[in-house]
């Protein structure tokens, strides 16, 4: 029996989930209404047909993505915020991701975040083409390492593998280097410390830096 009570926000909600697990080319109405537990005319009346599905699901991403709040006290600290969260929300829909690309709504969907980097990096104390440069500098290294990421997580099994090529010859004389790099890497860890090398490097010399001299803002555990 057809349940009666159904939203529009809830077939969404249940197509988004469809599409995150396997890719909106599984996705068809049949196994969106068996998922809800509703015949397939109930979701076209919610929704459309299933073009206009997935328009309504690259809409609702853009969406999401535009929700991103900086957090911390000092400005490096809120823009490597916004970094790592921007990382954490692509990383989590990338099959989204990508049918908002094929869209052409890309720009559109990372200007929330640009916004927000833009008003970390006037709290620094950058304007004009260096605030430009900072905010485009931290999503492309944003992208660019999350691409890397996903590259290496869907590669095939590697032989030799990272940790059989380094040792103290390979290394440049330096073992301590030679087992770091031969454990697997953290991207977590990695992507923390990359973002922030990056933003100091921005924000060198810059208005808020000149007035605490030395004090170097700390980064906040997400």
């Amino acid at each position: 029996m057809a349940r009666s009570a159904l939203t529009r926000e809830e077939v969404l909600a249940t197509a988004a989930a469809l599409v995150r697990q396997h890719g909106p080319q599984t996705l068809t109405m049949r196994k969106l209404a068996a998922g809800l537990g509703t015949a397939v005319t109930s979701i076209y009346w919610h929704v459309g047909n299933r073009e206009c599905l997935l328009d309504a699901l690259v809409e609702r991403t853009v969406q999401e993505m535009g929700t991103l709040r900086p957090t911390g006290r000092a400005p490096a600290a809120r823009i490597v915020s916004v970094a790592r969260g921007l990382r954490r929300e692509l990383r989590a829909r990338p099959h989204l991701i990508a049918m908002v690309h094929e869209r052409g709504l890309t720009e559109r969907m990372f200007l929330p975040a640009q916004q927000a980097l833009v008003h970390e990096v006037h709290a620094a104390g950058l304007r004009g083409a260096r605030a430009a440069a900072a905010v485009r500098s931290v999503q492309f290294h944003t992208v660019g390492f999350l691409l890397v990421e996903r590259n290496r997580e869907r590669s095939p099994v590697q032989s030799p593998a990272e940790g059989d090529l380094w040792s103290e010859s390979t290394a440049g004389g330096d073992p301590a280097l030679a087992r770091a790099l031969a454990r697997p890497a953290d991207p977590d860890r990695l992507f923390a410390t990359s973002v922030r090398a990056l933003v100091d490097g921005l924000l060198a010399g810059s208005s808020q830096e000149r007035r605490s001299p030395g004090q170097g803002p700390g980064v906040t555990a997400e």
